[in-house]
């Protein structure tokens, strides 16, 4: 069954992909970057957002993001005349915080050390009947939406698609599009070591959640499990996970910033950061690196660039 609502190709923008001499000289490796951090909202998260707003007949949606969900599901919702409600964590950027409530939506934050993120949902639930309650990737109008990127991905015949995973909505899409395409490009996903469950989970073949929250700095990847739903595709379409450690994905975030003149959070560049380490593996290979998103606050980030 297709779950792509049939306005969303008119309303998100396409991956930009860049090609940067600097960065591929620099490791020796044939990159290209898919960019989704000039998508509407800053991340990929709106093809998945809107695609979930436009598809749903509520017309109240209740969420938990670190915030790149709960700003893409903010701005589908304002587009949509839709009411928004979005549990953020305290930790979360400052400026995922102002973007949400900017686009109109109600923040309710909260201390992941006192209560999780759903069960502070699920009290949330219990006084709006009429919501539909949204999980940021475990959902299968959030996989569709996207799949879109996916798609897109399938055209340029890359032999290596490595991409950032948190709970599993971005590689699960990219997996459901390159399958609809027929591709035989090969994924592999590229994790934190501070919040491996998926690696764990993968090698375990079967779903292995953290403990609690984890305090990676990529903090779209905060999360304590991959979905259900995209365990299904994980566990069947992944080729490997990468786990790298936080000075790597700092470290891949400056060179985003100094060979490539693209501005990433923590989180989008996890992607290099697996490639990076893995030179030797990804020698030769036609890779696409997925950058999910750009939305970081201006102190963290001229901390991080700074070393």
């Amino acid at each position: 069954m297709n779950l792509i609502n049939p306005n969303l190709r008119s309303v998100i923008r396409p991956t930009t992909f860049i090609k940067s001499d600097k960065l591929n000289e620099h490791l020796g490796l044939d990159i290209t970057i898919a960019a989704e951090t000039f998508q509407r909202t800053g991340s990929f998260k709106f093809r998945a957002a809107y695609n979930l707003a436009a598809s749903v007949e509520n017309k109240a949606i209740l969420t938990a993001s670190s915030g790149n969900f709960g700003q893409g599901l903010a701005f589908a919702c304002r587009l949509l005349g839709k009411k928004c409600t979005v549990v953020m964590p305290l930790s979360s950027a400052k400026v995922k915080i102002d973007a949400v409530r900017n686009f109109g939506a109600e923040v309710d934050l909260i201390d992941t050390k006192i209560i999780n993120r759903n069960q502070r949902v699920s009290e949330l639930a219990a006084d709006m009947p009429e919501a539909y309650i949204a999980s940021a990737y475990d959902d299968d109008y959030v996989i569709a939406g996207n799949s879109t990127l996916g798609e897109e991905l399938a055209k340029e015949n890359f032999d290596v698609i490595i991409a950032p995973v948190g709970g599993g909505g971005l590689i699960s899409g990219i997996i459901q599009g390159l399958a609809r395409c027929n591709t035989q490009t090969r994924v592999f996903a590229a994790e934190p070591l501070l919040a491996n469950d998926g690696a764990r989970s993968f090698r375990a073949g079967k779903l292995i959640p953290n403990e609690k929250e984890p305090l990676t700095i990529a903090d779209g990847a905060r999360t304590i499990s991959l979905g259900n739903r995209n365990w299904q595709f994980i566990s069947g379409g992944v080729e490997d996970f990468i786990e790298v450690e936080e000075a790597e994905i700092k470290d891949a975030l400056r060179k985003l910033f100094e060979l490539s003149n693209l501005k990433a959070e923590p989180t989008g560049s996890l992607s290099l950061a697996a490639a990076a380490k893995n030179r030797e593996m990804f020698a030769g290979k036609k890779i696409c690196i997925v950058v999910s998103g750009g939305n970081v606050d201006p102190e963290i980030y001229r901390s991080l660039i700074s070393g």
